[in-house]
């Protein structure tokens, strides 16, 4: 009967140790694909931008601002999986 207990406590053991790794790795993920969408966001306003303001020099303080909001709206979605990442990897029980 010890025995069977013994190996009963191993196994949770075992899980919640499993399951910790899991977090991390789902934090991992997270962060790596949550990465993609600003960068692509932010490197195609600015991109845009400098096409702007080649086009109309006159008007690059109105296109600046307007990027640096697009970037900043853009730049919310990684701090979003920052915020889940960090949840993930601290909140996880072991």
């Amino acid at each position: 009967m010890n025995q069977v207990l013994s190996l009963i406590l191993e196994g949770v053991a075992y899980n919640a140790q499993f399951a910790k790794g899991l977090a991390f790795l789902g934090a991992g993920i997270a962060m790596g694909i949550a990465a993609l969408g600003p960068a692509l966001g932010q490197g195609f306003a600015a991109g845009k931008a400098v096409e702007a303001v080649g086009r109309q020099p006159e008007a690059t303080k109105q296109i600046r601002s307007v990027m640096l909001l697009g970037q900043a709206m853009a730049e919310t979605t990684g701090i979003y999986a920052l915020l889940v990442a960090i949840l993930l990897i601290f909140v996880a029980k072991a």
